[in-house]
């Protein structure tokens, strides 16, 4: 992606990633289109570090087919994003644009082949999502759950490389205060962006 040096953050790649788990999986179709499949991903960590991505898509989903003849793909994460107007700055010689935060990650694709394999990729997306349905599945009928297990394909995405970009206004110090103030009183969206201002220090 576009990525002025000002608005490059991959210190927190992990925490949009982990807070906006729900992404865009892009491969390339037959015929060398952008294939586009929306899913949550739960994310991996080693040593404080992001190593790959777990998730599932239908069987009848092409997304499957393609992720085994053409293992690397991109999976975009789109965190908080709103527009900003130029009424933040002190003159009037100044656009509007666009807040938001964005994590692009180059991965390879690896098929978890096997039930045992799936169920484990299933029960860490509950455990990420809602503990408390572990007990709600251990209790289904194995002929319901065998039935589901079939249904999916499951994959693990290492992640090759991580583009992450926070555009939040940071190199304009004159627009902080006033822009935190408006968005503080947004929708969820400017809200949280209000936070991320200050997660950044760009407003105490």
């Amino acid at each position: 992606m576009y990525l002025p040096k000002q608005f490059d953050h991959p210190q927190h790649a992990c925490a949009i990633m982990r807070e906006h788990p729900f992404a865009s999986l892009i491969s390339n179709d037959d015929e060398g289109f952008p294939f586009v499949s929306h899913l949550p991903f739960k994310l991996i960590e080693e040593g404080g570090q992001p190593t790959a991505l777990l998730g599932h898509c239908a069987r009848g989903n092409a997304h499957a087919q393609y992720l085994q003849q053409r293992p690397q793909a991109l999976v975009t994460f789109m965190g908080p994003q709103a527009y900003m107007s130029p009424a933040v700055y002190p003159d009037l010689q100044r656009v509007p644009t666009w807040s938001y935060l964005a994590v692009h990650a180059r991965v390879e694709a690896r098929i978890l082949e096997g039930e045992e394999a799936k169920d484990s990729m299933l029960k860490q997306l509950i455990a990420e999502h809602e503990p408390a349905y572990a007990a709600q599945w251990r209790a289904l009928p194995e002929s319901y759950t065998q039935g589901m297990l079939k249904g999916i394909v499951a994959f693990e995405l290492k992640i090759l490389n991580l583009q992450t970009k926070v555009k939040i206004n940071q190199h304009r110090p004159e627009s902080h205060v006033a822009m935190h103030a408006v968005y503080a009183q947004g929708n969820s969206q400017e809200q949280a962006l209000a936070l991320w201002m200050q997660r950044l220090g760009l407003v105490a």
